[in-house]
């Protein structure tokens, strides 16, 4: 088709965009900015350009609301057990497999791995942290070698899949205009592979500095990192410490449950499971609900009502502040998109696909060799990524997807890539400026010396996934 000056404009914001990233700024503006501009043109009146804007906040708003309430419903679960101590009983028993440093590496890799798929790593890292490491590190494990571990496995392996509160995968398949159990199971072998890659590489790396279980040096480093990562040791009454015992058998359980039932759905042979994609989640959500109403009565009684309402505000305060600037960069991406920008434009017939047109016009000069499209949606991730967020990218490189795919790659294969790359990136742990900055400083360790040991394993971790993805998915 024919291209308008609406088309280069959008090509144009979008450049500017991923160059804003490359400078590590926030791109809120630009994507504020672009769609006011474009709207403006493509309909010929400012008053429009001034709607667009807020129809595409209101439209990625609306398709990204679930999202927001996974995420507040997981973290006023976890503030609720955290009220009982039963957040710190869950793990605390883990302390006796560490029999030495080799074994404590590989423990905090699952454990890390299994608590942030459920509660995200940001609010499991100083859990993980305050408990684990110390008993880690007396094992014989360095703590910079720890903090490579949570890393990987947390912000690394299970964030970039996010299997189970589906947070990416919603952003990253809403973009390419697919459904997100697609995106989600892809995500999910990838994240797997690169982080299998990259705990291999780094346990072969750095497990000459383990330490012999007796070493002196452990407890003098333990002692050191407790002083940092002290847990709180609140004291309990015995009502509450049964409940604390309860709950941190019961919500674990619970959980595992919820996950079981939803993989054999998914595996049952001519059964429509419904459990798939946003409805996994909501599942999930609605679990989560029922275990912090049960939580919060336990530790509140009489007070329950008021307990509640804080735990859910500040569950939402924590899922605006960690999505809040994704819903305008959407907004930008959802408008490049024919399936959302009739909403956003008010255009009811042969709605425009801004970013969609822009690719199929340089089709012909774009490389067909499905190898450089799947490392060119990596590259474009990681580049995405260098802003700290890891999130922010992912309505770029689903829509990238959508628009890029060809005979041999299809769209949610790309996607999944691009998430890949964006959140190894930006969710934490290659970027010194991303939420690595509160592991390093947990284990007490320098930022910058956790990206430099964490960069080649995840690198090379990050290639191997994508020509598994590019040959195999």
């Amino acid at each position: 088709m024919e291209l308008t000056i609406s088309h280069w404009l959008y090509g144009f914001f979008t450049l500017m965009i991923i160059a804003t990233m490359v400078f590590r700024k926030g791109v809120v503006l630009p994507t504020l900015l672009g769609t006011f501009v474009i709207a403006w043109v493509y309909k010929g009146n400012v008053v429009e350009g001034f709607t667009a804007i807020f129809n595409a906040n209101l439209v990625a708003a609306q398709e990204l609301f679930n999202i927001f309430l996974i995420i507040t419903f997981m973290i006023a679960l976890l503030h609720s057990l955290r009220d009982l101590g039963a957040d710190q009983r869950m793990i605390r028993p883990i302390q006796k497999w560490m029999v030495n440093g080799h074994v404590s590496f590989f423990v905090l890799v699952v454990v890390t791995y299994v608590i942030s798929l459920f509660f995200w790593p940001t609010p499991a890292v100083p859990l993980i942290c305050a408990l684990l490491v110390p008993a880690a590190v007396r094992s014989g494990l360095p703590a910079m070698t720890a903090a490579v571990a949570i890393a990987i496995a947390g912000q690394g392996m299970a964030l970039s899949s996010d299997y189970i509160v589906q947070v990416a995968p919603s952003l990253s398949a809403k973009s390419a205009g697919i459904d997100t159990a697609i995106v989600a199971d892809k995500s999910l072998i990838l994240s797997l592979i690169t982080g299998g890659v990259a705990i291999l590489l780094a346990y072969l790396f750095y497990r000459k500095s383990i330490r012999e279980k007796g070493d002196p040096m452990n407890e003098q480093d333990a002692r050191k990192l407790q002083s940092t990562t002290a847990a709180k040791n609140e004291v309990r009454t015995r009502h509450l410490m049964a409940w604390s015992k309860l709950f941190s058998i019961f919500v674990p359980l619970a959980l595992v449950g919820v996950v079981i039932y939803m993989i054999y759905t998914k595996l049952s042979v001519g059964r429509m499971s419904g459990l798939e994609g946003g409805d996994g989640a909501a599942f999930i959500g609605g679990v989560a609900v029922i275990l912090l109403l049960l939580s919060t009565v336990a530790f509140g009684r009489q007070h329950a009502l008021d307990y509640i309402s804080n735990h859910i505000t500040d569950g939402f305060v924590f899922a605006f502040k960690a999505m809040g600037p994704v819903i305008p960069i959407a907004g930008f991406f959802f408008l490049g998109s024919a399936e959302f920008s009739g909403s956003i434009l008010g255009v009811e017939d042969n709605p425009p696909g801004f970013l969609f047109d822009l690719v199929q016009s340089t089709q012909e000069f774009l490389p067909q060799n499905a190898l450089l499209v799947g490392m060119s949606i990596l590259v474009i991730g990681i580049i995405t990524g260098l802003d700290g967020s890891g999130f922010s990218g992912l309505p770029l490189t689903g829509a990238l997807a959508a628009s890029l795919q060809t005979g041999s790659i299809d769209s949610g294969t790309l996607a999944a890539i691009g998430q890949m790359g964006a959140i190894w990136t930006g969710g934490g742990t290659i970027v010194a400026w991303s939420s690595l900055i509160a592991i390093a400083g947990f284990c007490g360790v320098s930022v910058m010396d956790l990206v430099r040991k964490n960069f080649i394993p995840v690198i090379l971790g990050l290639i191997v996934s994508t020509i598994v993805a590019v040959y195999f998915l």
